[in-house]
């Protein structure tokens, strides 16, 4: 299964940050730089509520229902110009409750891009995340969390047959950043929210980017 890399490098990667620099009006290198940011952060934070038990019942089920079948991913254009993000903020809630404020701040210090652009940026990409995973998750059958935690696992680098185990591969080891052993939504915040190192950066580095 391809990893976050290559879906930021993909057709839909394309698509999504030129949707999102039209939507915001920023230009085309920052909506880059936001999606290959916040990707990371929210697949992060999905994969920390799945080892840790928080949240991880209603994650799977609202991936494996069949609300987020990867239909948005047909018309992703007219999902973010349609304007209803409404669904979005739901998610973004859930996953990352209180602590939405550090990750928007993060982003924003990292991009350059204001944290209002990206307050608005995060619920356009975490519809469109939950619609990869659902079509991901009906393409490979996957209906528990186990399942779940592998396709994480493989598109943060981690093996995509034990998608419960950090592995020690590269992605998933840098956003465990507290070093207890397992992933959370504080190593994903941490991750995203380092000027230097972390996953942002590591992300960035990949890209060619200081």
């Amino acid at each position: 299964m391809s990893g976050i890399l290559d879906l930021l490098n993909s057709d839909l990667g394309k698509q999504i940050v030129s949707s999102v620099s039209e939507k915001t009006g920023i230009n085309s290198s920052q909506a880059n730089d936001v999606v290959s940011s916040s990707l990371p952060a929210l697949l992060g934070a999905m994969q920390g509520n799945l080892l840790s038990g928080n949240g991880a019942e209603g994650l799977v089920n609202a991936v494996t229902s069949g609300k987020h079948d990867g239909s948005i991913l047909d018309n992703l254009g007219g999902f973010i110009n349609g304007g209803d993000f409404n669904d979005g903020s739901k998610i973004l809630g859930h996953l990352l409750g209180d602590k939405l404020g550090a990750v928007e701040t993060g982003i924003s210090e990292k991009t350059g891009v204001s944290s209002g652009i990206i307050s608005k940026i995060l619920p356009m990409l975490a519809p469109i995340i939950m619609g990869y995973l659902g079509k991901q998750s009906k393409s490979n059958g996957v209906s528990d969390g186990s399942g779940l935690g592998s396709i994480l696992g493989s598109l943060l680098g981690g093996s995509s047959n034990d998608g419960s185990s950090l592995g020690g591969t590269l992605l998933t080891s840098v956003l465990d950043q507290n070093n207890d052993g397992k992933l959370d939504v504080s190593d994903a915040i941490s991750a995203v929210t380092k000027k230097k190192g972390g996953l942002g950066g590591l992300l960035g580095s990949l890209f060619g980017k200081k």
